[in-house]
């Protein structure tokens, strides 16, 4: 009698394939729309043009984008990012207006993003209200008192000629040749990572997103984590707060709600990256880093208005779409 070895346990290549499109999809797709706006704008690989989509376009969106990830890795999400940074800017300008320091005018813009945050925790934690329809409840307050302190929403302009240089650098400053707003940004999303990677909060946040009830029989404080989670998210939504008014020096009312659906829609597409669609670090900034190329290159291309946003739309309902069948498929095969 021979003995015969037993086959080794094999993975077949459509489960391969299909599993490397679920991991690595969006990889793809930001390599795909990087290589069509090359092909089809001679502008745009240019270095200002590539400077631009960095400082210009991805900076302000990978900022609110992280804020958005801590929201959503939570179990929740927050639609009062945008109202963050309103509040920020708000107090950021006044107080410089007022001929408080630059420094003061930035703690002050920090405390009103953070003040929009725990009232978020308030509601979600302290009453019970569910994420969506607390921070969609800001959301509409947040405009209305805009509205009141504006006088209508009136925007309130710096002098060009009273700009504190402390205010001007924080906009249009570099640290050796490298823009300020940008290292900004990369400060967020390295500490974001290490939150989430080394800490056991961070841990616990993504564990109350995928299991609450595990969470809370385990004795942990979950109320308690959110509540510092939606403080977390409306202090890093106001940075973005203070760099837009820094660049812009102007404060408009309402703003800050033009990044929030790209803000959803990069960390969203960023959970594509992850085995198990989870919020991920990474998988947000290549999501933004993809939002803010289609964006450049649209513009680039003198397409309406409109119709970029049609884009927008189509590319991250086509990503979501490709992980979700890939990833089905991947478990069928």
């Amino acid at each position: 009698m021979s003995l015969q070895t037993p086959p080794l346990p094999t993975i077949g290549l459509p489960r391969l394939i299909a599993g490397g499109l679920v991991r690595y999809g969006l990889i793809l797709a930001l390599v795909a729309v990087f290589a069509a706006f090359s092909v089809a704008t001679p502008t745009f690989l240019t270095p200002a043009n590539l400077q631009s989509i960095l400082v210009n376009n991805f900076t302000l969106l990978a900022i609110v984008s992280i804020a958005m990830t801590f929201a959503v890795a939570s179990g929740g999400i927050d639609l009062s990012v945008g109202t963050a940074m309103d509040f920020a800017s708000f107090a950021f300008v006044s107080l410089v207006l007022a001929g408080q320091p630059v420094a003061v005018a930035a703690l002050a813009g920090l405390a009103a993003g953070a003040f929009v945050g725990a009232f978020n925790a308030l509601l979600i934690s302290g009453i019970g209200v569910s994420p969506f329809l607390a921070t969609l409840g800001t959301l509409f307050i947040g405009r209305s008192v805009q509205q009141l302190l504006t006088n209508g929403g009136n925007p309130v302009y710096l002098s060009p000629n009273g700009v504190p240089e402390a205010f001007r650098f924080l906009g249009h400053g570099t640290i050796a040749g490298f823009p300020v707003p940008l290292a900004v940004a990369i400060g967020v999303i390295a500490a974001a990572a290490v939150v989430f990677a080394r800490t056991r909060f961070g841990r616990v946040i993504l564990s109350i997103g995928i299991q609450p009830g595990v969470v809370r029989y385990s004795g942990i404080a979950a109320p308690a984590h959110v509540a510092v989670t939606f403080i977390l998210v409306g202090l890093i939504a106001a940075i973005a707060g203070l760099i837009l008014t820094a660049t812009v020096t102007t404060y408009i009312p309402s703003s800050g709600n033009a990044f929030l659906l790209n803000a959803i829609g990069a960390t969203f597409i960023g959970t594509t990256l992850s085995p198990l669609g989870r919020p991920n670090v990474g998988g947000t900034v290549l999501g933004a880093l993809l939002l803010s190329i289609v964006a450049n290159g649209l513009l680039l291309t003198d397409l309406n208005f409109y119709w970029q946003q049609v884009g927008t739309g189509t590319l991250i309902f086509a990503v979501l779409a490709l992980s979700f069948i890939n990833r089905n498929a991947a478990g069928a095969v």
